[in-house]
């Protein structure tokens, strides 16, 4: 009976700590998920700054520049909300 107490005791401890890690593992990938909306909102804004520098007599070039600077404010914005919302969703120890 000893033995199998003992063995229930040592399976809760790796289950308690399988859900640590696991926990530990989803935070980590919201992080890295934001990082992503980030790095992404960053290259539009580039890419949009770049357009108008490159082409600034064309107006159609001017719109697509702000446009891209538009979606990437509006990408850092979705990255923001998707990390909060996530964050308070993940189980806390």
């Amino acid at each position: 009976m000893t033995s199998d107490a003992a063995n229930d005791t040592v399976m809760k401890h790796d289950s308690s700590e399988r859900d640590r890690l696991a926990r530990e593992r989803t935070s980590l990938a919201n992080e890295r998920t934001f990082l992503s909306y980030a790095r992404t909102a960053i290259m539009l804004f580039a890419s949009g700054a770049t357009v108008v520098k490159l082409f600034p007599s064309s107006f159609f070039h001017i719109a697509l520049g702000v446009v891209l600077v538009g979606f990437s404010f509006l990408t850092l914005v979705m990255g923001v909300f998707r990390y909060r919302r996530m964050k308070k969703i993940i189980p806390v120890e």
